[in-house]
Formats: structure tokens, sequence, C-alpha cells
């Protein structure tokens, strides 16, 4: 496994990240005992940067990730969860909440501190009580001994921008935003980097467009993007191979710190180390990106329409 610097945390992560939605049954019905196993191969394998929320399965992740770290050397592994969204409409990014909510964490994951702090879905917020009032309180905690780093999440890459800009994080994690067919967080990469942000990139497959199976009835793609996901996934197949590996492939060599990936099933944690390793087949990846052409970096909104455009903000100072 590879392991990369996430900004300027001094924290080593590997390539690949645990993402642990799939434990509380984000996707479908898990049996808990295959969701521990997922983690603990994860762990064997050398990944070591384990991403949690209280919103996946709404705190049932958090539930069954703590039961598998029990017994599990602390140093071993990267702890990262987050605050302010607890239910499809549910977010709260008040002080008081989210720090209730970080305790909460700490008891439900069996541990005293948390590695990684961010919040979470910041587009489905204000923008200027994350600035003032949420990442504040973050830092409280920092201070308090029970946070090392904190950072945002969220899918418009400009609201990602105008955090950044407006006040001093450690990492952000954007998904379906360096894919095959989506790289919209790509031209900010180099910002970030020179902040020293750790950047985390997460939904590699977009959320199920770059499967075989498709995407899930509730995707937000635009009927062109899915058309298109879907006749990858057919010419991948027809030249015997898988789209979700070549587009795992393609995500991991990102200059990025990190790439997140879930499964409850350690037999496909395994496959997923195992595709990561093999050369890319660079023929495949060209007819591909060719295919995809006509909706490359089409993506989709949610959240606040405000949030989806930066403010003309300076830098802030570092």
């Amino acid at each position: 496994m590879q392991y990369r610097p996430l900004g300027s945390t001094g924290l080593q992560v590997s390539a690949l990240a645990f993402g642990a939605s799939p434990l509380g049954g984000v996707f479908r019905s898990i049996d808990t005992a295959d969701g521990v196993a997922a983690v603990h191969t994860a762990l064997d394998l050398g990944i070591n940067l384990l991403d949690v929320s209280p919103y996946y399965g709404l705190s049932v992740a958090e539930t069954v990730l703590g039961r598998a770290l029990i017994g599990v050397d602390r140093d071993s592994y990267i702890l990262a969860t987050k605050v302010g969204r607890y239910g499809d409409a549910d977010f709260d990014f008040s002080a008081q909440r989210v720090v209730a909510s970080a305790h909460e964490s700490m008891r439900r994951l069996g541990v005293d501190y948390l590695d990684v702090l961010q919040c979470h879905d910041i587009e489905f917020g204000d923008l200027d009580q994350i600035v003032d009032e949420t990442l504040p309180a973050l830092e409280g905690l920092r201070d308090a001994g029970l946070v090392r780093f904190i950072g945002v999440t969220c899918f418009p890459v400009p609201a990602l921008v105008s955090v950044a800009r407006r006040h001093r994080i450690d990492t952000v994690m954007s998904y379906c935003n360096y894919t095959i067919q989506n790289r919209n967080l790509e031209p900010w990469l180099g910002d970030l980097d020179a902040e020293g942000i750790g950047v985390m990139n997460a939904s590699p497959l977009g959320m199920g467009l770059l499967t075989n199976r498709g995407v899930p009835a509730w995707h937000l793609a635009p009927a062109s993007v899915v058309a298109a996901c879907a006749e990858a996934a057919a010419l991948c197949a027809a030249r015997g191979s898988d789209v979700a590996k070549l587009a795992l492939q393609f995500a991991v060599q990102a200059p990025v710190a990190t790439t997140v990936v879930g499964s409850a099933d350690p037999a496909n944690m395994m496959r997923t180390a195992a595709w990561i390793e093999e050369e890319i087949d660079l023929d495949l990846l060209r007819d591909i990106e060719a295919l995809l052409a006509p909706v490359r970096d089409v993506g989709w909104s949610v959240g606040r329409p405000e949030n989806a455009t930066p403010p003309a903000i300076p830098s802030a100072p570092r």
C-alpha cells in the first residue's frame, strides 16, 4: 500500500481510505459480522484512514466501526468522522450541536480523541455560519485535545474553496469530483496543496455511475450522464474488464492524499486493494475518456444555490 502526506498535518495516509458508510446499511442491509470483518481486512491490507459519519445509517455506521475497533491499537489507524449532518434533511451546524455530536461520536467509536473532524455537506448550510461558528467550535475541541485536525466536506467544489479561503482548515473531502467522468476538483488541487490542505477524494465510482450495477434510484446525475456511463460500463465489459476497476485505478493516480472507497464485504476490500496494484489499461482508458467526452465534468445541483459559486473573497492569511 502506498502512503501519502495529508496536507501539512504530518499524517501519512494510505492511498486508499476505508469509507464506512456501507457499515450503516446505506446501500443494502448488511450482516454486522461482515462489516466488522471488512474493517479488519482493510486494516490488514495497510489501509490506515477510516472515514465515517453519524449520518451514515443514523449512527449505525459509527457503532459498527466502533465494534470493529475494539482491541485494535489506537496508534495503528487514523480516524475521521463528521458533524453537522444527521439525516437526509437534518442539519445543525451550531456550535452547541457540533460539540455534542463529536462527544457522541467518540462514545460510539470507543475512542477518546478524533484524528480528523469534518463539517459534513456544508453546501446545505450557511457558509458564514460554518466559518464564523462551526469551525471555531471545532477548533475549541482541538485546543482541548479531543480533535487533532479539522476540515469540511461537500459536493460543490466552489463551497469548499470559499471556506478554505476564509478559514484555516486542514482537510477537504470532495465526492464525485475526481472521476473519469467528472474532474471539477482538478483545477483547484494546486491551490489547495499550496495552502497545505489535505485533499480526500471520495466516491471515485460516482456513487454507482461507474459500475456495472448502475445508479440507485435517488442518484441526481442527468440522464445523459447516466446513459454515457452505462455505455462505458458496457465497453469495459466487452473488452474483458470492469469499469469500476478502471475508474478506481484512474482515481488513485490523482494528486490527492487519498481516495475513499467503502464496502461491508471483506472480499470486495481485498479485490479493490488488488486492483490498484495492477497496471492500468491505457488503451481502454483512452477509449472510455473519448466515449465520456460529451458529458465530461457534467455534475448536478445539491444544497443551497448560493453555495455553488464562490464569493469574491481574497485568500485568507495563513
